[in-house]
């Protein structure tokens, strides 16, 4: 991937959740944008959001930003001059909650460990 993309990407990012942060406070408190992905030819791109909350609020939340998709796009188009602006393609990311059911399960298994003030016996050779 170009350095172009890659700083089109974090333009992109940066510019929507800005967006949501300054016209949707309300709505977009429990989302957000985790990456952005725009193909080389800047037709396309895909906007990944992170929602938190219960599933009922994650759909409730997740189609609220598809349904207001056009107007963040039109808002985009007002601050990013590019030659295209791409069509977004909005992505649940559902990393976070991977990452929490895995750190959950790694602290079910790890050992339990002595506390660093008490000394532990050693065998003496003598």
């Amino acid at each position: 991937m170009s350095n172009r993309i890659v700083r089109i990407n974090e333009l992109v990012q940066r510019e929507i959740s800005d967006i949501l942060r300054q016209r949707y406070t309300a709505e977009s408190v429990a989302i957000t944008v985790s990456e952005v992905r725009i193909s080389p030819d800047l037709r396309d791109g895909r906007v990944f959001v992170a929602i938190i909350g219960d599933q009922a609020t994650v759909t409730e939340r997740f189609r609220w930003i598809q349904k207001k998709a056009p107007d963040i796009r039109e808002e985009l188009s007002k601050r990013i001059v590019l030659k295209f602006l791409p069509r977004m393609t909005y992505v649940l990311d559902k990393s976070s909650d991977r990452v929490a059911r895995l750190l959950s399960a790694m602290d079910a298994i790890e050992p339990r460990r002595e506390p660093a003030g008490e000394p532990t016996e050693e065998p003496s050779n003598g």
